[in-house]
């Protein structure tokens, strides 16, 4: 049985449970998007791809249960950020930004990003956001440092991690994972926060009969 929850899908296989999290790459050119996403999905390091917009997809096992992680890595130039669709800011539930920690302009293609995402989004809470400086294996070109990267994400409330796509796997792991965790977590406290409204709701009409009794 498949039940939807806005872009939310449980697939439920006896008493097993899985989640579906759709999470959004944006960010420059040469950032390291596609990278981070083939080392997420095959463990593996290319260095060099074509420009080929795609949705990719992986079921992992995170905290005990089944998430389905669709990832849409997106191939548009990340200083034309008034290209990002409402269909993908719709789509998302969860979002990467990323930047080359040797170059400053990526970085402030980052801070664009989500000024944009916050002012055009039309879903009722934000959604959860993690900024990722890449390259970190080129660090001795770095023109961003990590406290900028870290005081930014803390600024904007987001998750924030400094990985090598080309060095190591377990870095980039952990940011799909940090991510599907944020999203999760989101939709327990709004589901925790309709429970509740609707006790309210409930109480305030027994009171209201009894009252009109």
């Amino acid at each position: 049985m498949v039940v939807e929850e806005g872009s939310r899908v449980e697939v439920m296989e006896g008493n097993q449970q899985r989640s579906e999290v759709n999470i959004l790459l944006l960010g420059a050119r040469n950032v390291g998007k596609t990278a981070l996403t083939v080392r997420f999905l095959t463990r593996r390091f290319i260095g060099e791809y074509g420009a080929i917009e795609s949705i990719y997809s992986r079921v992992d096992r995170i905290n005990g249960q089944e998430i389905c992680i669709n990832i849409w890595d997106s191939q548009q130039p990340g200083e034309k950020v008034s290209s990002i669709s409402d269909k993908q800011l719709q789509w998302a539930d969860g979002m990467i930004l990323v930047y080359n920690i040797c170059d400053r302009s990526s970085f402030s293609c980052v801070l664009q990003l989500l000024q944009l995402i916050r002012r055009r989004s039309r879903k009722p809470s934000p959604v959860p956001v993690v900024i990722v400086g890449n390259k970190r294996d080129l660090r001795d070109h770095r023109r961003v440092s990590g406290e900028e990267g870290r005081l930014l994400a803390l600024t904007e409330r987001c998750g924030f991690f400094e990985v090598s796509a080309a060095e190591t796997y377990h870095g980039v792991l952990l940011v799909f994972h940090r991510l599907a965790d944020l999203v999760r977590e989101g939709r327990a406290l709004r589901k925790s926060g309709a429970r509740v409204r609707g006790i309210v709701r409930t109480v305030s009409a027994v009171f209201g009969r009894k009252r009109a009794e």
